[in-house]
């Protein structure tokens, strides 16, 4: 019986560091993606977590399944922003605040995007959550406009544009704005779309 006990606490202590070893992976990964480092290799996830390289890929098989494991952390952190209840029930205001949720969210997921897109013509899951994020992004802009404007094509299109990680991404990466100039930029185009006479 007591031998029995001592097997179990042995493999519960091996699935704890085991645990341990994953969760210091991860945030290795995350950290070398944050300080702009789009292409990490192996060896330096292994490096920074101070684990050995057999460990990272015992942990994860391949790169692959390790990034799967980022963009769920990463979505899960920014999921809560993206379903706040709206405080207006007035079209125009709900662009407003779309408009500055995906500004926080865009600014905060900015260098793992990033990455995500190195990796994406290599990796069909990064491939797959691209459209599904995309798909969900038009879903919520047309769920708050009214008829006139979704039917509109190029209309929703420049709102659907201008609400975009891209053009985020080019107004603080190639026109080097601060996030306060680049969100001026973003809602004074989205107010000229939705208020042209504004």
């Amino acid at each position: 019986m007591a031998r029995s006990r001592s097997s179990v606490e042995r493999a519960d202590g091996r699935r704890r560091r085991s645990e341990v070893s994953r969760q210091q992976i991860i945030r290795a990964l995350l950290e070398l993606i944050a300080a702009g480092e789009v292409y990490p290799s192996a060896e330096a996830v292994a490096a920074k977590a101070g684990v050995g390289l057999r460990t990272v890929f015992r942990h994860f098989e391949n790169m692959e399944t390790l990034y799967r494991q980022i963009y769920q952390a990463i979505t899960s952190e920014v999921l809560p922003i993206a379903q706040e209840p709206f405080a207006s029930g007035d079209w125009r205001q709900r662009v407003k605040e779309i408009t500055d949720r995906r500004i926080r969210i865009f600014e905060r997921i900015m260098p793992f995007k990033a990455a995500a897109d190195v990796h994406r013509h290599q990796s069909v899951y990064l491939a797959e959550q691209g459209e599904v994020v995309t798909r969900l992004q038009r879903g919520a802009l047309s769920q708050i406009l009214p008829r006139e404007i979704k039917t509109d094509e190029p209309l929703f299109g420049a709102l659907e544009l201008l609400l975009s990680f891209e053009a985020w991404r080019r107004l603080r990466k190639d026109q080097h704005l601060s996030v306060q100039k680049a969100r001026a930029a973003i809602e004074r185009a989205v107010n000229a779309l939705v208020n042209p006479r504004s």
